[in-house]
């Protein structure tokens, strides 16, 4: 999937900019699916005292709250970006907040001071209130979400690219960068998607519940060498594809 974030300071255009890219991209024929990053520690998609909330208060891990025209599924916990992902099954993911993520990026603003301290090589469009009154900025375009998203809809198709394995840690490295800087020589032109060696790994896949579990390259060489190490020495093993299923 190709994901990208919408960041920027609180009451700068980014829940607009949002819902029009949504439309504008589905109008284009592409599934789209949006996630909202909250830092309101109050934040709560269920009531205290609901009969679901009792459900999740017992159970302690995940409940389902299915009514006539909605259906939530609640964690008792914060998701990872990744786990989040792996739920997911759609052309583009937009992504509102989560700044410091490596992932291409659409940075709202309402002034040029914010536009300095939050710009970097992950943004490759400035929208937002600050759209009003510039047109450029450092060299990255400006548009506004109202009567220019079909330009912002095409440098979405542009720029963005599949999301990185680690788009959250980026404690990988094996290409000799973050997964943070990646996104930014991939948006400078100086690397390609294709450079991530560790989505080039395929001699080890760990899967559970059928979703992969992205792993670097050095735990994949460990789980490979362990795995391979411990079947070798078994009766009838040969040469081959190794599959094991364990049941929790």
């Amino acid at each position: 999937m190709k994901v990208l974030s919408v960041a920027g300071y609180h009451k700068t255009g980014k829940t607009t900019l949002v819902i029009n890219l949504i439309e504008e991209l589905k109008k284009r024929g592409k599934k789209v699916v949006s996630i909202k990053d909250i830092h309101n520690e109050d934040f709560s998609m269920d009531k205290e005292g609901s009969d679901s909330y009792k459900h999740l208060q017992t159970n302690g891990e995940t409940v389902f709250a299915r009514g006539l025209s909605q259906t939530y599924q609640i964690w008792k916990r914060r998701l990872s970006l990744n786990e989040m992902l792996s739920r997911l099954d759609a052309d583009f993911v937009i992504v509102e907040g989560m700044k410091s993520a490596a992932l291409p990026r659409i940075l709202c603003a309402e002034n040029e001071e914010q536009l300095t301290e939050l710009l970097n090589d992950s943004v490759f469009l400035i929208s937002g209130k600050i759209a009003d009154n510039l047109n450029d900025f450092r060299q990255i375009p400006v548009l506004r979400s109202q009567n220019e998203i079909e330009k912002i809809a095409d440098l979405v198709e542009e720029k963005v690219f599949e999301v990185l394995p680690f788009p959250e840690n980026g404690k990988c490295r094996a290409c000799g960068l973050s997964c943070r800087q990646m996104v930014g020589e991939i948006l400078k032109g100086n690397r390609k998607r294709t450079d991530c060696k560790t989505d080039r790994l395929e001699e080890s896949k760990l899967k559970i519940n059928g979703k992969e579990i992205k792993m670097a390259p050095f735990v994949q060489n460990i789980f490979h060498d362990t795995v391979l190490g411990f079947v070798k020495n078994l009766k009838g093993y040969e040469k081959g594809k190794i599959e094991i299923t364990i049941n929790e």
